[in-house]
């Protein structure tokens, strides 16, 4: 299986979903092998806390010794959002940007009213599904604009999780390299064999079709 390396340049905190993204799950994988990735463990995994989730993330950032991308999917895109917004009107702050992934609906956890609704200050990616049970396509693509986050489409591609066979999930590596490279022109260098981005192909991934609607 072709590998991406990413340089030690780009610290990355993974801040995982409902029922924290299990060893098959596409955020374990980047953990395994992105140099010094760390995960932002939460007490309870099963209860979405947005105060309570946010808290363990900033403290993990604060404890930073250098700025770090966050690397967020489903609950785990609304916490890193809200810690974003927190740091805001901090002189400076210990994040570097965010990558976002299959965000969940905010108003599904009662939330619509706690987020921030303006870009937020650090470079943004949304990664979009066009059948995310958990969000809809237009909802997604109107909170990127409130957000001022790139938008990555990806078709039908479920919530983005497991149960849709995102396992080892090398475009969307592909896809954070290109946008760390372009938005703070870091150097991230991958291997010669890597896939083209944009080519959405992952072993062990449905092609088409529904998928199941868990959370993880």
């Amino acid at each position: 299986m072709s590998m991406i390396e990413i340089h030690r340049n780009v610290p990355t905190l993974i801040v995982p979903g409902l029922h924290g993204s299990g060893c098959a799950h596409w955020q374990s994988w980047w953990q395994a092998v992105v140099p010094d990735a760390q995960r932002v463990e939460q007490d309870e995994w099963s209860v979405p806390d947005l105060d309570a989730w946010t808290d363990r993330l900033l403290g993990e950032v604060d404890r930073q010794a250098r700025p770090v991308w966050l690397v967020a999917h489903s609950f785990g895109c609304l916490t890193a959002v809200n810690a974003i917004s927190q740091l805001a009107n901090r002189k400076k702050h210990n994040i570097a940007g965010a990558f976002l992934v299959a965000a969940a609906d905010p108003e599904r956890f009662g939330l619509d009213q706690r987020l921030p609704l303006q870009p937020l200050p650090v470079p943004t990616a949304l990664v979009v599904s066009s059948n995310d049970p958990w969000l809809s396509e237009n909802k997604a693509l109107w909170m990127a604009e409130r957000w001022g986050a790139e938008i990555f489409p990806i078709g039908h591609a479920g919530h983005v999780n497991t149960a849709a066979g995102f396992g080892p999930w090398i475009e969307g590596l592909v896809f954070f390299r290109d946008f760390v490279r372009r938005t703070t022109g870091r150097e991230v260098r991958a291997h010669r064999d890597e896939p083209r981005a944009g080519v959405v192909s992952i072993a062990g991934r449905p092609s088409r079709g529904d998928h199941q609607a868990r959370a993880g």
